[in-house]
């Protein structure tokens, strides 16, 4: 099988494009021919030695995949040959054939072509827990979010404007922006022409958003924290501006305000019940036609080093996604 893989710590550059052998399937995982696969911000990290993960090398990047079910353990239950999935593997996406455990697994709904499956889980399944369960977000509350041109976030626009929010989308150029408000955002803010903190008050009458989704960091952080309402939430979600920000206690001790985390991953292992009925929710919204995933970037997995620099260089709007044929 062909495959880009990781062989010492290094920018996308460095990956090598190989022939590899299929790999070997244990009792109760799942061997997956892969049509496609994601290209998110932690895997620009996992190859650099700098994500949470660090899986033994040689390895494959690569978190979420849609394909066909090639094979089987024997104690598999849930799934046969043949089947359409979509898988959420950590790593080894980036390979046309993907070994990964049974619970990893989901069937990938009649509603969902595979670029569509390959590009869903890890940022509608991101920003549907951020907003259910840690901010629970109300219907009528004001939502703000931060890098609303990104896969992340303009999910996050989606699922808040079907939980009933305002959402006030905020993103650094006017194409973004417009996509965001294709998407359900009500307001929108450049934040390379205005600020962030005194145009939300001024959206909000001086009191704040309620809800804050930040998956930027650095400077967007430290300007929506003092654009909060009182008991609102600010949701750290992730740092692609490259800074992590530190946040003086007083703040929030000011505003009464919450800063909530946001590890979609940790909640997958610790509460798999409820993810379940997070992705039964969005399975519904996406066959309705509620969500519209938007892709803006579709390349052969050959060209996986390209892909991770449109992401880094933050070129894409949505999601960027390989293809292996």
């Amino acid at each position: 099988m062909k495959a880009l893989v990781c062989r010492e710590y290094g920018p996308p550059e460095t990956l090598t494009y190989e022939d590899l052998p299929a790999p070997e399937v244990g009792d109760k995982q799942v061997r997956i021919q892969v049509h496609a696969c994601g290209v998110n911000f932690p895997d620009t990290l996992i190859i650099e030695g700098k994500y949470q993960l660090k899986p033994e090398m040689p390895f494959s990047p690569g978190a979420e995949v849609a394909g066909v079910v090639e094979s089987v353990g024997s104690a598999v239950t849930r799934f046969k040959s043949g089947d359409r999935v979509i898988a959420m593997a950590g790593w080894g996406g980036y390979a046309e054939q993907l070994v990964t455990d049974e619970e990893r697994v989901t069937s990938l709904p009649e509603s969902m072509d595979f670029v569509t499956g390959a590009g869903f889980s890890m940022a509608y399944g991101t920003s549907m827990h951020a907003l259910r369960q840690r901010a629970r977000l109300q219907s009528g509350e004001t939502l703000l979010v931060l890098g609303a041109g990104g896969g992340v976030g303009l999910a996050a626009v989606e699922i808040g404007r079907n939980m009933g929010a305002r959402v006030i989308a905020a993103a650094g150029s006017q194409e973004k922006l417009d996509i965001a408000r294709a998407a359900g955002a009500t307001e929108t803010i450049n934040y390379h022409e205005e600020s962030i903190k005194d145009r939300v008050k001024e959206l909000t009458g001086g009191r704040g958003a309620d809800v804050i989704y930040d998956a930027v960091g650095g400077d967007a952080f430290d300007e929506s924290l003092r654009c909060i309402n009182w008991n609102g939430r600010l949701l750290v979600v992730g740092f692609a501006s490259g800074r992590i920000p530190q946040a003086p206690a007083n703040l929030p001790l000011l505003k009464g305000s919450s800063i909530v985390g946001v590890f979609w991953g940790r909640f997958r292992a610790e509460e798999p019940e409820e993810d379940r009925k997070n992705f039964q929710t969005l399975f519904d919204w996406h066959a309705a036609g509620q969500l519209k995933p938007h892709i803006s970037h579709t390349l052969p997995l050959s060209q996986g080093a390209e892909a991770m620099r449109v992401l880094t260089n933050r070129e894409a709007i949505g999601k960027v996604i390989l293809q292996m044929a």
